[in-house]
């Protein structure tokens, strides 16, 4: 069992309230096979909601708003539901604050790509969680 980022499978609730369609996400969810999360309306933030970005332990909007607190709130809530469910894997959105996985945004709102986890992801993966970006979706066979 897998769980994904619900924007992966076309649900509209990215930052800008779209979404990130992805076939192969599509597939798995229509198999039985992963169950959607999104770790930000987990946490409590609304869509559309301001971008954010980390800045060191904290994540802020790019308007200086700190929702570092609605961040880890809905780390959390992702890997109560990644247990409830038995899932082993995650895939989830790359760059996100959240669930950005081996690559984020630098905190500069400016498009600049560092090195680094999200909040979720850095949860999922204390807990014994593999998780995938996105961005490798290509690159793998689920």
């Amino acid at each position: 069992m897998y769980i994904v980022s619900a924007c992966l499978a076309g649900v509209d609730c990215k930052y800008s309230g779209g979404n990130n369609f992805n076939e192969k996400i599509e597939k798995l969810v229509k198999e039985g096979k992963a169950v959607l999360v999104c770790p930000e309306q987990l946490g409590g933030l609304k869509t559309p909601r301001d971008p954010s970005e980390q800045q060191g332990d904290k994540v802020v909007t790019d308007k200086g708003i700190d929702v570092t607190n609605e961040y880890n709130k809905g780390a959390i809530e992702t890997l109560k539901i990644a247990k409830m469910c038995g899932a082993d894997t995650a895939i989830l959105k790359s760059r996100s604050p959240s669930c950005g996985c081996g690559e984020i945004y630098d905190g500069t709102f400016s498009g600049t790509k560092i090195a680094g986890d999200g909040v979720t992801t850095k949860l999922l993966l204390e807990n014994g969680i593999k998780v995938i970006s996105s961005d490798d979706l290509d690159n793998i066979n689920l």
